[in-house]
């Protein structure tokens, strides 16, 4: 007497193709929850303190919070109407201005020659440019306050623009350096071929290549060095204060304008903002120019 093992029914193809977008569709509804709630908790403290911008003295402090109110706009023009804000803001576009074009003047050809050429001691370069990130900021800036006093470029904005490079130069020199690398020797040498120099290689066409990795690491540049604090605040003095320590003006001995440095708070993050809106244009300039088109 024969028995026969028992068939495992397969389920058709329509049921397994329904399992895996089922599977799909609540691994995309799960993501897009875990992405909103990181998003909440990452906006709670602007949008909070964008409410504060926006409402009375008594308002701020009032316990329970006030989550419902009347906004007012006192606090902004308080803030824009005086020079206790618009002097600091306007020394930081000032340095921030200043320290990218330097280290975009330095930076560019830096990351060019450690990319497309091999001499001695070019590790050493790359690696000494980007330690200067490695090194806590207060080993660097300690001794600079010692020169800068020296030399007269304590509360001065050349020296603040030569002391923010430790911020924005290596950012820029190593991220265009890999850009540089990644792309293919041949298009120089084809340009060569054609009659043209090194110079013309790089302004025709290696320039709008790069132009995505430069616009990155101009916009973290930016961001690191509008709200760096650590160095306006042992090199800058009264007449080159920068907006991340000119906040700390609205801290008095007695009472703390919680308003106006909330909405200066929030007029200090618009450049960025702005800039990074512009970068981002740029980006997807760059990743578009050179395409065929038709």
């Amino acid at each position: 007497m024969t028995h026969t093992a028992p068939r495992t029914s397969t389920p058709p193809a329509s049921q397994r193709s329904t399992r895996r977008r089922n599977r799909k569709r609540i691994q995309h509804t799960l993501a897009i929850v875990a992405l909103t709630a990181w998003s909440l908790f990452a906006l709670a403290p602007i949008v909070w303190i964008f409410m504060m911008s926006l409402k009375t003295p008594a308002q701020v402090v009032s316990n329970p919070p006030l989550f419902f109110f009347t906004p007012t706009l006192e606090n902004y023009a308080a803030v824009l109407s005086g020079e206790k804000f618009l002097a600091p803001f306007v020394n930081s576009i000032i340095v921030t201005a200043g320290s990218l074009a330097l280290t975009l003047v330095i930076g560019l050809p830096t990351a060019y020659a450690l990319a497309r050429f091999s001499f001695r001691g070019r590790e050493n370069i790359g690696f000494g440019i980007l330690s200067l990130r490695f090194a806590p900021e207060l080993l660097i800036i300690l001794p600079l306050y010692l020169v800068f006093q020296r030399t007269g470029l304590a509360d001065n904005y050349l020296g603040l623009i030569l002391a923010y490079q430790i911020v924005t130069l290596p950012m820029l020199v190593w991220m265009l350096r890999s850009f540089i690398e990644d792309l293919p020797g041949e298009l120089e040498e084809a340009v060569a071929v054609d009659g043209g120099t090194r110079w013309t290689a790089f302004r025709h066409v290696l320039f709008r290549l790069i132009a995505p990795g430069l616009a990155a690491s101009l916009m973290l540049s930016f961001i690191w060095a509008w709200n760096n604090y650590m160095i306006p605040l042992v090199l800058a003095g009264k007449n080159t204060q920068t907006v991340t320590t000119g906040l700390q003006q609205y801290i008095g001995y007695q009472s703390i304008e919680w308003g106006p440095m909330a909405a200066a708070t929030i007029v200090s993050i618009i450049p960025g903002i702005l800039f990074a809106i512009f970068s981002l244009r740029w980006i997807v300039g760059g990743l578009t120019a050179g395409t065929v088109k038709g």
